[in-house]
């Protein structure tokens, strides 16, 4: 095993836990830069699994499959933040450099945990989390502060794109929903006066080195991210400094090694409220791969090989369109069928990212398009006339 203290150069084998699309984009990072991947996931139908030099297909905490990335990988990093801390903490009991550790996942994979973090980096930061009641017990409902609603509930743990989530009006309201998800552990939030959303993705190497890419906007449709457009349209240039300096508090305040993406809301008061962490790669930074020096995918091969950082400076103006599993099923709803690529490839900006996946599906995430342009308006409305070629609603 390299001594913790020195780089780990091409050539060797890096670990991910979870073989979908970020581990796939990962793997291409990794491939590139001459590194060699080894991927862990439960399922057989991997995207980054099929494209790795290695795929173990195993549960996370299976013992005999981490001491076997063990003995291969000298560095292992996540792809999403459900994987149990266990495999992590086993994982580096074994010897391997884990980034981020487990303390920095566990911290994102329950929203109470993370929301009681975010109160108190705020007394560093001046930015904060929405007001908010946790509800654990049926007791709890009766106390929960009516200031809070309208309110958004969530499960804390295992939500995402919009899943374990819903918007009560009342404590009767909140109770039905409450039982609806099972009766587990959730957090109310207060419903905000939104005027738009923002993403801050921010990377640290062990050297404690930090860089932070320019502030996404985002537009979510049903809960799932739709758009990315940098330079934030909307934003105040104070709003970004301020955005990125708490990021960079944040990041080193966990000792996280890797990349990190902080959502934010911007209220219609200038305000600015701290939504949720996530402990890796973001969908809202997949611009980064045609519009900056260094993708984040590269930026977290870096990180877990103990490489010098590389530049987030951005190279041009881009909209991110996600793409879903819906395309495949225009015009028939049991019948999938290829979206006619050719015609968005006319458009010359365009730069397609297709994940790998074997099959659509309503609401699954099956790629992106990164729309570029000279000027912000031109890569908005170059993002525009794509969607409206793929029949999406820009």
């Amino acid at each position: 095993m390299a001594d913790r203290l020195e780089p780990i150069l091409p050539g060797s084998y890096l670990g991910i836990l979870g073989g979908g699309q970020l581990g796939r984009m990962f793997t291409q990072a990794a491939q590139a830069m001459g590194y060699k991947v080894c991927v862990l996931d439960p399922g057989s139908d991997s995207p980054a699994g099929s494209i790795a030099e290695k795929f173990i297909q195993a549960e996370y905490t299976d013992s005999a499959a981490l001491n076997e990335m063990a003995a291969l990988c000298s560095s292992v990093s996540t792809e999403f933040e459900n994987v149990p801390a266990q495999a992590l903490d086993e994982l580096e009991s074994l010897g391997v450099f884990v980034a981020p550790r487990s303390s920095c996942v566990s911290l994102a994979q329950n929203r109470i945990a993370e929301k009681n973090f975010l109160a108190t980096w705020k007394s560093e930061t001046n930015i904060g989390p929405a007001p908010s009641f946790v509800i654990e017990h049926e007791a709890d409902i009766a106390h929960t502060p009516t200031d809070l609603f309208p309110g958004i509930l969530k499960t804390a743990r295992m939500g995402y794109d919009g899943k374990g989530q819903a918007t009560v009006y009342s404590s009767e309201e909140l109770n039905a929903a409450w039982n609806e998800f099972g009766r587990v552990p959730c957090v109310l939030e207060k419903r905000m006066d939104l005027d738009f959303e923002v993403s801050a993705l921010v990377v640290r190497g062990y050297d404690d080195a930090v860089v932070a890419y320019p502030v996404a906007q985002n537009i979510h449709r049903n809960g799932i991210l739709h758009t990315s457009t940098v330079p934030a349209p909307s934003l105040k240039p104070a709003q970004e400094k301020k955005i990125i300096d708490a990021a960079k508090a944040l990041i080193r305040k966990i000792d996280y090694v890797g990349v990190l993406c902080v959502e934010f809301f911007v209220l219609k008061n200038g305000d600015i409220i701290a939504n949720e962490i996530a402990p890796r790669p973001h969908n809202s930074g997949h611009y980064t791969m045609d519009a900056c020096v260094s993708s984040q995918f590269e930026q977290q091969v870096r990180a877990m090989a103990r490489l010098p950082l590389g530049d987030t400076r951005q190279l041009a103006p881009v909209s991110m369109l996600n793409l879903l599993g819906d395309l495949w099923f225009e015009g028939s709803e049991d019948k999938a069928r290829e979206p006619a690529w050719n015609k968005v490839l006319a458009h010359p900006d365009a730069k397609l990212h297709l994940y790998g996946k074997s099959a659509p599906r309503i609401g699954r995430k099956m790629g992106h398009i990164n729309c570029l342009g000279e000027a912000l308006n031109e890569a908005r409305q170059n993002c525009a006339a794509v969607a409206t070629e793929l029949g999406i609603e820009p």
